[in-house]
């Protein structure tokens, strides 16, 4: 099997779902690294590693997505036109024991 086109929503749409995933667990990394900054800096670096923290879990899903959307519309439509040069990626499939139970038998 050739691999000959990838529509480009699609492969945007997944991507921003997995590069959203992907930023709320590095906005966690910063959010725990700012919280522990903010505990050794005092009163104010308290308040403001508190306020980077939370702004970190909410921030970076959101600029991962965009970024990841994006960045996959455009890669997918390049690989489009890459592809009608060059013939695509060549596939290997074989069935899974599901596909066999699903087939009905040939005469």
């Amino acid at each position: 099997m050739i691999l000959r086109r990838v529509e480009p929503m699609s492969a945007a749409k997944i991507s921003a779902v997995l590069y959203a995933v992907l930023g709320f667990i590095v906005g966690c990394f910063f959010a725990i690294g700012s919280l522990v900054g903010g505990m050794m800096g005092g009163r104010l670096g308290g308040v403001f590693g508190g306020l980077m923290g939370i702004g970190a879990i909410v921030v970076m899903p959101i600029m991962y997505g965009v970024i990841g959307f994006i960045g996959s519309l455009i890669m997918a439509a390049l690989y489009n036109v890459v592809a009608g040069w060059v013939g695509g990626v060549d596939m290997q499939f074989e069935p899974s024991p599901a596909d066999a139970a699903r087939t009905p038998p040939q005469p």
